[in-house]
């Protein structure tokens, strides 16, 4: 089993939970304010890698592995997310010449 280097026990866990609580707040914010598409889906990612920290951080201070293994499918998922997304948001652009979100109503029935 890996030892946790000194320097990440000196940190408690309550700061990683608070900063990653703060990173998903901000990216909540992004997600319900922001118009832009590319803002939304970076927002989204903000979302992801505060869970994957908070994962981390308690895999890491509980040594158990498991944690990290459910940051790494996140960050395929993720992955895969951003190559569908990102494939999406490159064809509204192409039929609509925009990537505002409040112009895609058009794409209604």
């Amino acid at each position: 089993m890996q030892q946790i280097p000194d320097v990440i026990r000196q940190i408690p866990l309550n700061n990683y939970v608070w900063f990653s609580t703060a990173l998903f707040c901000i990216g909540i914010i992004g997600v319900l304010t922001r118009r832009n598409a590319i803002i939304i889906f970076m927002s989204v990612e903000l979302m992801l890698n505060a869970a994957n920290l908070l994962l981390a951080a308690f895999s890491s201070y509980k040594s158990d592995p498991t944690g990290q293994v459910f940051v790494f499918f996140i960050m395929a998922v993720a992955a895969a997310e951003v190559a569908v997304g990102l494939a999406i948001i490159v064809m509204i652009y192409r039929n609509i010449q925009s990537i505002d979100v409040g112009i895609l109503n058009k794409l209604k029935w």
